[in-house]
């Protein structure tokens, strides 16, 4: 089971984020769109973690003598992963505190009945 791992966690990842593109697509309420641009977003990240996985990898550390490990992580889809996590959030926040908006104006959540600024 171990030797699949990567390969089962990039799947789910793959999963995630084509549900949550279709979801951010297919939806008419825009707390669902951005419910499905969260579940995107967790896939990505999910499938950018998922690539950086070695087998039997341990942490970029210097041993003893100074060598460096020979197995390990790249820490940098890690670092991505932790950066897009954070930026994902804010602009979750953003768009949540903009339907607030959207809603206390027209009292609706339904982007067919926004069409003010449409060509």
């Amino acid at each position: 089971m171990d030797q699949y791992l990567g390969q089962v966690v990039m799947a789910i990842g793959f999963i995630l984020a084509i549900l949550g593109l279709y979801g951010l697509l297919s939806q008419k309420n825009m707390i669902k769109m951005i419910l499905g641009f969260s579940i995107f977003t967790t896939g990505v990240n999910i499938i950018m973690v998922a690539i950086g996985y070695v087998k039997g990898g341990t942490a970029p550390i210097l041993d003893a003598e100074g060598n460096a490990v020979a197995k390990f992580v790249d820490p940098v889809p890690q670092a991505l992963v932790l950066t897009s996590i954070v930026i994902g959030l804010g602009v979750t926040a953003m768009m949540l505190a903009y339907v607030m908006k959207l809603y206390q104006d027209k009292k609706s959540l339904n982007i067919n009945d926004y069409k003010d600024l449409k060509w």
